[in-house]
């Protein structure tokens, strides 16, 4: 057992987090070491290509209403890389009583912005129709309300079939969690500032209306963002204990200790409660609240030809009470044309468990029966951080715990 030289600052965990960090770090002249325990870094941002198609192993886009991605997209010279998502055929189905029904054209999130297409849907009765026009009539809260789950906020406002057919499968798509569980504070804040102002979501949404691309991505693939901010020092190996020393902290790597005058911890949050255990528990014991969930991700190429189905928008939505485990599709060549030749269609599916036949819900759903060009499955265990009801409180907490924890 040997030990390393003290270094300024340790980042434990080489994802878009650790990555940003040691970024923004070295802008600051301070020099850091970044440990990641896979062997690449980027986390779920990564990237494949395959038969000359881009294939992302994780996540594929940022919302492009969200700007600090492709801000540090253009500060590290990929400004001209970025793309928007195919907006034309802007359109997501939901499979609902053995079809798939087209998502209303307007919608945000859990609700509308138009009132036409919502009318005319097959997808919600006329019942929750009428809770949503009635939506415009709410007054404004003038404060926060409680904290609640999205299944409370969204059935709140209209209902438990738009609770079921809406926001629990776009929610699932992205957070991988429960609409009983999540937490509307933390999720869709910006709904729950829309209610305290307007009151009624609706005209919330559509005093706000974002224009634009909705999804912003990179041309060859997100894996590029943490290719440009590789940082100098990095250490592929697991830490494996954390302890205080002298002047910092002790970590153990790949059966070494190095020394670190302060630490940095960007991976996810049972392992930094792992980790942070033996010096600082009231730390650990919060970070321990945080619960996670695990990515399940088939990726399939097919020849386009052979792929009956019209592919005519971004993808489907499985809700939970259908009863299945796959949860979602995201017809890639149709979202991102870039990512694939014209030839060849890539297809995205998303499960709840490890699937025994990725293709058995393609199939069926989309009438698929062509054998695919090549498949490739990912899974990214434990690495979903659900914001589950309470979860300001207890980033309040955390936040509050280290700033009482020198370093």
């Amino acid at each position: 057992m040997s030990s390393s030289p003290n270094i300024q600052v340790a980042i434990v965990g080489g994802g878009i987090s650790g990555l940003a960090a040691a970024y923004y770090l070295s802008k600051r002249g301070i020099a850091s070491t970044l440990i990641e325990v896979r062997p690449f870094l980027g986390g779920i941002l990564h990237t494949e290509h395959i038969e000359g198609c881009t294939v992302e192993a994780g996540a594929d886009s940022w919302l492009a209403s969200k700007t600090s991605a492709a801000e540090l997209a253009r500060e590290l010279g990929l400004g001209s890389q970025i793309i928007g998502s195919n907006d034309e055929i802007r359109r997501t189905w939901i499979w609902k009583g053995g079809e798939l029904i087209p998502f209303p054209e307007g919608m945000q999130l859990v609700a509308p912005t138009r009132f036409g297409p919502i009318w005319r849907s097959k997808l919600l009765s006329r019942s929750t129709k009428l809770r949503i026009a009635l939506d415009w009539l709410r007054p404004p809260t003038g404060k926060l309300a409680p904290e609640r789950s999205i299944a409370t906020f969204v059935g709140d406002h209209f209902g438990r079939e738009a609770v079921d057919y809406v926001a629990e499968p776009l929610l699932t798509g992205i957070y991988g969690g429960d609409a009983n569980d999540l937490s509307a504070s933390s999720v869709v804040p910006k709904l729950v500032e829309h209610e305290r102002v307007h009151g009624s979501l609706v005209r919330g949404l559509i005093t706000a209306k974002h224009r634009g691309s909705l999804f912003q991505s990179l041309r060859g693939g997100l894996g590029a963002l943490p290719g440009a901010l590789r940082p100098a020092s990095v250490i592929h190996g697991r830490v494996e204990q954390i302890a205080r020393a002298k002047d910092g902290f002790k970590l153990r790597v790949n059966a070494d200790w190095l020394t670190a005058r302060e630490l940095v911890l960007a991976c996810e949050a049972h392992q930094a409660a792992r980790l942070v255990e033996e010096i600082d528990p009231v730390l650990a014991t919060w970070l321990s609240k945080i619960r996670h969930s695990t990515g399940h991700i088939a990726a399939l190429g097919f020849r386009r030809a052979e792929v009956g189905h019209p592919l005519d928008g971004f993808g489907f939505l499985v809700p939970r009470c259908e009863g299945r485990n796959l949860t979602a599709s995201t017809w890639v060549s149709s979202k991102f044309p870039e990512r694939a030749p014209p030839e060849l269609a890539v297809i995205r599916a998303f499960f709840r468990e490890k699937p025994a036949d990725p293709l058995a819900d393609l199939r069926e759903i989309m009438g698929i029966t062509a054998e695919p060009v090549f498949i490739r499955s990912y899974v990214w265990p434990d690495s979903l951080a659900q914001y589950s009801v309470g979860h300001t409180g207890r980033i309040a907490a955390i936040e509050a715990q280290v700033s009482r924890t020198k370093g």
